[in-house]
């Protein structure tokens, strides 16, 4: 029998289906999104400047995207703010999946009006096997080109009316869509600063800057790459007593919670501050000493165990700040498989404490397996890095791609490759070593 004698086939021929619509309304669109659950809806063009860099992962999750929707779901205030994790965590958690629901929900109202569309997945599960980056639709460029908040202070959209309480979703849309949404001329933040107070471990800093590495060590320590470091200290520990001096009973119960009942964070004191937002600004306003009072001291005064890298600035933060918290140090988990991913590293792990009074420029230069070249530039507590060799430079450093990245992940020792001259440094020692001191761990 062909083919076409097949009972659907002979089906479809005598009763095509008809064309889905060329172009979207969006009033349509967003009353849909709405009523499937969201709270406030944004839709943006797919080619539109500001997404360009996130052009090729949306065409991985969905090649045929011609606009995106983004959506925001509200989360409840008072339990993000609670110092109890379990009941914060729980709000993160119900909301993402309520989040991924209504995505869901969405993408299937669609397709039954002959809407190709494809939702994409918000926060878990993410893409931890693959090298680098691990997720696909980055959500929140798309709800600010979509006008659905700004990014504030502690990296997080804060919509105008809900503030920092919320979390993001976007549905890849295979039809454009006749009026898109333009970004918001404002920023929600007021540059309070409450989310730097805040933070115990000093990831936030007073004039903007964001230490990615020591956020990543402590509040996700129950997450992706952090998780190594649980199965290493099994795996290093001799007997029983020897894991118990790396881990208390706790923190293995803690550890076993988060892979039973999904992980836990340790902190999103950040966001829980936050006064931001027309529906959360006016006790703020109102009475500020009572606001901190009430918001910030519960969480700043919380007596709890604080995830640092060993000579790092949150570790001297944390014994400042909060003296009365228990500051743990931890290895660094972040494993570097290529020389490529070791050089985007260096920003997200710089530590600008470190860094004081040290002024200087690196050429790297990597061969064997790998090859690349890279200026590192350490100025004023602030690094740049740039693919190529730029400017004079006071170090230079040669290196074989495999032998560096066996460094890195602590599986041979600098200087048994200097002496065997598969790592090569020129130039003053100290500068070197003051290089080293800037990304501890």
């Amino acid at each position: 029998m062909s083919i076409e004698d097949h009972p659907t086939v002979r089906r479809m021929r005598a009763a095509p289906s008809p064309a889905g619509p060329s172009q979207l309304s969006a009033e349509w669109l967003k009353a849909l999104a709405r009523a499937v659950g969201a709270d406030d809806v944004g839709l943006v063009e797919v080619e539109r400047p500001e997404l360009a860099d996130q052009l090729s992962y949306i065409r991985q999750v969905y090649p045929d995207t011609r606009a995106l929707l983004s959506f925001v779901v509200r989360m409840n205030r008072q339990p993000v703010r609670s110092p109890v994790r379990s009941v914060a965590n729980q709000e993160f958690h119900a909301v993402y999946d309520e989040v991924n629901e209504v995505a869901r929900e969405l993408v299937r109202e669609l397709d039954a009006a002959g809407v190709a569309a494809c939702n994409a997945v918000a926060a878990f599960p993410m893409e931890v096997q693959l090298p680098g980056r691990g997720w696909m639709v980055a959500h929140k460029p798309v709800a600010v080109a979509a006008g659905l908040g700004r990014i504030g202070v502690h990296r997080s959209v804060i919509h105008p009316k809900f503030g920092s309480f919320v979390l993001l979703g976007t549905v890849l849309l295979g039809v454009p869509v006749d009026t898109y949404d333009q970004p918001i001329d404002y920023n929600p933040c007021l540059g309070c600063k409450l989310c730097v107070a805040a933070c115990p471990v000093g990831a936030l800093k007073p004039d903007g800057g964001f230490d990615f590495v020591t956020c990543y060590t402590h509040n996700y320590r129950e997450f992706l790459g952090n998780f190594s470091d649980w199965v290493g200290a099994m795996v290093e520990s001799k007997d029983m007593k020897a894991y118990r001096e790396r881990f208390s009973d706790g923190e293995t119960s803690s550890m076993w919670q988060s892979l039973s009942f999904k992980p836990g964070y340790k902190a999103a004191y950040c966001i829980a501050v936050c006064p931001a937002g027309e529906e959360v600004i006016n006790p703020f306003l109102e009475d500020r000493p009572g606001y901190v009072e009430k918001v910030v001291k519960p969480l700043t005064d919380k007596v709890e165990t604080l995830y640092v890298l060993p000579g790092s600035d949150a570790e001297s933060h944390a014994a400042d700040r909060f003296p009365h918290k228990t500051v743990k140090r931890v290895g660094r988990t972040l494993r570097t498989t290529s020389v490529a991913s070791f050089v985007a590293q260096l920003p997200l792990a710089f530590q600008r404490g470190r860094a004081k009074g040290l002024s200087a420029t690196y050429h790297w230069t990597f061969s064997g397996k790998e090859t690349a070249l890279a200026t590192v530039q350490i100025d004023k507590q602030r690094i740049t890095v740039q693919p190529g060799h730029h400017g004079e430079a006071d170090v230079r450093v040669t290196a074989d791609s495999e032998t560096w990245l066996r460094i890195m992940n602590r599986e041979y020792k600098i200087i048994t490759a200097i002496i065997l001259r598969k790592v090569r440094v020129k130039g003053d020692m100290a500068l070197f070593r003051a290089f080293g001191r800037c990304f501890p761990g």
